[in-house]
């Protein structure tokens, strides 16, 4: 953590602090909302009590935890509260944690996948030992294998399960002790209370044959059971650590240091933080980009897969979007910044990323409770099965008991949820759409009608040549001198035409008109709106270029984005309508329409009059997921059911979306479609599997039908079930 500059306040000092895991809604005096990585959890009851723990702090607002991607978002006052009072409260709570910088968090992370890899072997490794003691009692027939034998391998196989107890299972225990002295009951509870009871039957058994614990043991049982439950939390381990390390490639995606071109002609090497919009840049081969710009001599390929999830390098040339944390494959590229800092694409997807990551979904919330009340229902029905039993026959109490218990543990129902809201989201996101609120996958469900912005999000972000003709001269020798001149201009009009610059003099831009510039010769040129080039201008043209009574027109229009039709296309064989909304001119928003295919379309519409279409047509019953890029798409996109802005869009607009189309492909928009809908069945099967798989097994371990063994292969089975069943939205 870097260390504040001497001479700062105490609220600059602070935010200097806490900078790389903290943002300042309110400012650097106000609340602060800082992500942390936490370590320790294991099921969704360990979230319930790291927010407990926090909210009895002075000056926390609100914690809230994702026990999917063990996330911290906490929303607290520095003022009021110090950073290392915050990580002391999580320590006496059970838990580790430390700021989400990618440094510290990836240490964090090998600790926890060491520890769980020991845990796992150390489990593993025993358990088949422990299998090969128990083979002959199995095996052997009737007075086959003597009583000594019998009972020096039942003594082997209890010493090999005390580090099974101690060392493996440890984390159910410490667990189970957090959430009762809490007051919760999570699932570690009945897990813990299943592994001590078998234990303590199984060394009565094998320390008295005659006594009330019977003579069978269950040594064998009891170490499969902890081995393959904590081959499910490794599967469950290992997804929370991918999600972590996708976000921190992001973060960590930006250069160090930046070369930057100052007007005299030399160059600097200085850090992103120094740099500020209208800077010009240098990227060489190799090497990444600082802030996002547009191409201002150059050409070449550069990578933004990190950020888009497209693998192809993409090609780039003059006037052409760069983002920040893409990679320049080759050649050197000259650039403008436009955006530096948090307002970048990167850091934008990063805040995304944690905030969606940080979330826990309503859906999620209601599992939890209901896994509580049916944690609370299992062990009265455990302690009702034991002592009914215990009359009926004490020798089976025990067993059947422990077997209810590990039968209906929760791990499946509480584990069904994040898993398929986690995967699902990583699925988007390889798709280039990065998910800020989970719960907008169930709102995708219900979604009937898709509303695009034409500007930037139906059409590329730049202007294309249809066609040309000229009065007094050769037509395509003209456009070569006009394309000379346009290079000089950073108008998109002239952008659209620009190739390499000539030798002009006297050049000068007039606001609202064009450029102007003299050639070798000393003629006068101008490139610009026809009435201000000509006195005879031409309806037909949106731009001229001419130096009198020699005149070219040039035809102007917005192109679609190579996928736009493929994605309406597939949107409409959804049984989805496809509107256009657009604040341009009639004429322009239905060629638009024309080349898309799309019959509903509404022109000229300013921010007020696209509410109100909105909220008409969510009046007649009609679910909307509106996507747009700019800023007069911010209060449509804030009413839409769904909202969906561009990757490189306004940040206003960012900031009111549910989801950042970071690659700009449109048909990542039908693809979430249909993923929202075979995430929501994958939910529901993992629910639905959760309870029959426990309506099935409960009835047998009451009646004695399924032993612990049996129950605890069968309850590991349903955890691993649901994970994987979450994994084929990956597809």
């Amino acid at each position: 953590m870097s260390t504040p500059p001497p001479g700062l306040g105490a609220a600059a000092a602070a935010a200097c602090q806490l900078a790389p895991f903290t943002t300042w809604p309110d400012g650097p005096d106000g609340t602060a909302l800082s992500q942390f990585q936490v370590s320790g959890m294991h099921c969704a009851a360990c979230a319930g009590l790291v927010e407990a723990a926090l909210l009895k702090l002075p000056g926390v607002r609100s914690a809230n935890v994702n026990p999917a991607s063990a996330r911290l978002a906490l929303q607290w006052l520095p003022s009021q509260l110090a950073l290392a009072d915050v990580m002391a409260a999580l320590r006496a709570a059970g838990y580790g944690a430390t700021p989400d910088v990618a440094a510290p968090a990836r240490e964090l992370r090998r600790q926890e996948k060491r520890r769980a890899l020991w845990r796992l072997f150390v489990a593993g490794f025993l358990m088949m030992q422990v299998m090969m003691l128990a083979t002959p009692a199995y095996v052997a027939g009737s007075g086959e294998l003597a009583p000594d034998l019998d009972r020096l391998l039942r003594w082997g196989s209890w010493v090999l399960t005390l580090p099974v107890l101690v060392f493996a299972a440890g984390p159910f225990f410490s667990g189970a002790w957090r959430q009762l002295r809490a007051g919760r009951l999570g699932m570690d509870v009945p897990v813990a209370l299943g592994i001590a009871v078998t234990f303590v039957a199984s060394t009565g058994a094998l320390f008295d044959p005659g006594g009330p614990f019977g003579h069978e043991v269950y040594f064998d049982s009891l170490t499969m059971f902890i081995a393959l439950l904590l081959l499910a939390r490794w599967f469950e381990l290992g997804a929370r650590h991918r999600a972590a390390e996708a976000l921190e490639a992001v973060s960590g995606a930006l250069p160090t240091a930046a070369e930057r071109l100052n007007e005299d002609g030399t160059s600097e090497r200085v850090p992103p933080e120094a740099l500020r919009v209208g800077d010009r840049l240098r990227v060489a081969a190799g090497e990444a980009f600082a802030a996002d710009g547009r191409v201002l001599s150059g050409q070449g390929f550069v990578n933004e897969a990190l950020l888009t999830g497209e693998s192809a390098p993409v090609a780039k040339a003059l006037g052409d979007a760069v983002v920040a944390g893409s990679i320049n494959l080759d050649g050197s590229l000259i650039i403008s910044v436009q955006r530096i800092g948090a307002d970048t694409t990167a850091q934008g997807i990063v805040r995304l990323m944690q905030q969606a990551q940080s979330q826990r979904p309503l859906a999620n919330g209601l599992v939890e409770r209901v896994a509580t009340g049916f944690t609370a229902a299992v062990l009265l029905l455990a302690l009702a099965a034991g002592l009914a039993w215990w009359w009926v026959e004490p020798s089976r109490a025990i067993p059947i008991a422990v077997a209810v218990l590990i039968v209906t543990c929760p791990c499946a129902l509480t584990l069904a949820a994040p898993a398929a809201w986690l995967t699902a989201s990583g699925a988007l996101a390889r798709r280039g759409l990065l998910l800020a609120d989970l719960s907008a996958l169930e709102r995708l469900c219900a979604v009937d009608t898709v509303v695009f912005d034409k500007t930037g999000t139906l059409s590329e972000d730049r202007l294309q040549l249809r066609r040309h003709w000229a009065r007094g001269a050769d037509a395509d020798a003209l456009l070569a001198v006009a394309r000379s001149l346009a290079a000089l201009s950073r108008h998109p009009h002239a952008q659209a035409i620009a190739g390499d610059a000539g030798i002009w003099v006297e050049v000068h831009e007039v606001a609202g008109r064009g450029i102007e510039a003299r050639d070798a010769s000393g003629q006068l040129w101008r490139l610009g709106a026809p009435a201000w080039v000509s006195e005879r201008p031409d309806s037909a043209a949106q731009l001229a270029f001419g130096c009198g009574d020699c005149v070219l027109w040039l035809d102007l229009a917005e192109v679609p984005r190579p996928d736009a039709a493929e994605a309406i296309k597939a949107l409409r064989a959804q049984s989805r309508r496809v509107r256009l909304l657009s604040g341009d001119q009639p004429a322009a928003v239905a060629r638009m329409a024309h080349q898309l295919d799309i019959a509903h379309w509404q022109a000229g519409a300013t921010p007020e009059s696209k509410l109100a279409a909105l909220r008409d047509w969510q009046a007649r019953g009609e679910r909307v997921l509106m996507v747009g890029d700019g800023i007069n798409d911010a209060p449509v996109l804030a009413a839409a059911d769904v909202r969906i802005a561009m990757g490189q869009g306004a940040m206003l607009a960012r900031s009111a979306a549910d989801a950042l189309l970071v690659s700009n492909r449109l048909t990542a928009i039908p693809c979430a479609l249909k993923l929202a809908h075979q995430t929501r069945r994958v939910l529901r099967q993992n629910l639905a599997w959760a309870a029959l798989y426990n309506l099935a097994c409960v009835p047998l371990a009451l009646t004695g039908w399924l032993p612990p063994l049996a129950a605890g292969i069968g309850m590991a089975a349903s955890s691993l079930f649901v994970v994987l069943n979450a994994q084929r939205l990956n597809r």
